[in-house]
């Protein structure tokens, strides 16, 4: 067992708080979205844990996701489900980027996402709090992750897929035990199938951000990256936003961390990334708007960004306006070439997601939003082995002559 896992420990979690109203919830019980509709936040006694535990204490311990755990949400250690979950590493790509441009690369981690945070996070309270049958919605994956941690632990579970859900998804799902169906729909239509079955008592609903814990487990990105770079944030971060978990866990990392006196407060320019076909983020900060409406006939490559409406949609916007950010949309077409061009020149396989990170940055820098001097994290939310990949490669006849000179 990892040394991080081996006791119990006391947890600094008081309450869980409506992220609209701020209505108080119990913690310990098991809670989906607040009598608001909106998604619910854990919160700490920061007081009582920075007494306990310094960031000099955290810097010490081996780098995986568990040793942030007196931030974490999970009270006892036989409660953990871990497949490894490992500290991802900061990648230079001086040639597609830039010589101060950096990329977070979360296709390091197990079932190949950055899924498996929030994932590994809301399965272990899910077994906490004595859950046996969970669905969710899924675009490919944060399904996989689902699958593997369900199966790790034993808990039964139905996964949705839109239609054009990537195949190496569907059957990562189906391989590691779950039970998948495609749907002839988007994703927040799988939701709203899944969502019927769970006010039938069928299963417990695990889709974004409808239950409290994912939030946790991608906050660790947060974490981690100013663990990183010296407890200094950077400039600026892209990231891909769906659902947007991992930009809304990382804007409570460096809320938490500023109250802890671990950094100061200084924060960084969130950009929110969509894709052209799927960019209802995109409209509703253009229109100075407070929630997104869906948007109709998603279509993009980038799958895992592929989403019509998100029950976050104002947390993600209120992490944008208050950083000074800004929500981005880019093309298919780019998104393409950014992928192309980080693994040709740098010699790293981005995401379509990914590569939509640094279309957008470079449009950014062209805009004049971003210096090129400036520090800026882009995230890869996957490891580009996941996707197709166009064909290549010629054949020689090795009993034929063979002109050397022209390969």
């Amino acid at each position: 067992m990892n040394r991080n896992l081996t006791e119990d420990r006391p947890t600094f979690v008081t309450h869980l708080e409506c992220s609209l109203t701020g209505e108080r919830y119990e913690a310990d019980q098991l809670h989906g979205l607040s009598r608001a509709g909106r998604p619910l936040l854990v919160r700490y006694d920061l007081e009582a844990l920075g007494q306990a535990v310094s960031r000099e204490t955290i810097a010490a311990r081996q780098t995986d996701l568990w040793r942030w755990r007196e931030l974490l949400p999970v009270r006892h250690t036989k409660s953990i489900v871990s497949l490894g979950e490992i500290e991802t590493p900061l990648i230079p790509i001086p040639r597609s980027g830039g010589a101060s441009v950096l990329v977070k690369d979360e296709g390091r981690l197990p079932t190949g996402s950055f899924k498996a945070r929030g994932l590994v996070m809301a399965v272990a309270m899910a077994r906490e709090l004595g859950v046996t049958r969970i669905a969710m919605p899924t675009n490919g994956n944060a399904g996989a992750a689902l699958a593997a941690y369900a199966a790790r632990c034993g808990i039964e579970t139905v996964i949705l897929c839109p239609e054009e859900t990537p195949e190496v998804n569907v059957r990562e799902i189906a391989a590691q035990g779950a039970r998948v169906w495609r749907v002839n729909g988007q994703i927040d239509e799988c939701g709203a199938i899944v969502g019927r079955g769970a006010a039938e008592g069928r299963w417990f609903d695990f889709s974004t951000l409808k239950e409290p814990y994912r939030i946790e487990g991608k906050k660790t990105m947060g974490l981690e990256l100013a663990a990183q770079l010296g407890w200094e944030l950077p400039d600026a971060i892209f990231y891909p936003t769906g659902g947007g978990t991992g930009l809304i866990g990382m804007w409570k990392a460096f809320d938490e961390m500023e109250r802890l006196g671990w950094i100061g407060s200084k924060r960084p320019r969130m950009y929110a990334v969509q894709a052209s076909g799927c960019a209802p983020i995109v409209r509703a900060y253009e229109a100075g708007e407070e929630h997104a409406e869906r948007w109709e006939d998603a279509a993009t490559v980038a799958a895992g960004i592929r989403v019509p409406k998100a029950v976050g949609d104002f947390l993600i916007l209120r992490a944008v306006r208050e950083s000074g950010g800004a929500a981005l949309a880019v093309g298919d077409p780019a998104i393409l070439k950014a992928v192309d061009d980080c693994a040709r020149r740098d010699g790293l396989l981005l995401c379509p997601e990914g590569g939509a990170t640094l279309a957008a940055y470079n449009q950014a820098v062209r805009d004049n939003l971003v210096d090129e001097e400036e520090r800026v994290v882009l995230f890869n939310c996957a490891t580009g082995l996941k996707y197709p990949m166009p064909e290549a490669g010629q054949w020689l006849d090795k009993d034929g002559a063979v002109d050397l000179a022209a390969l």
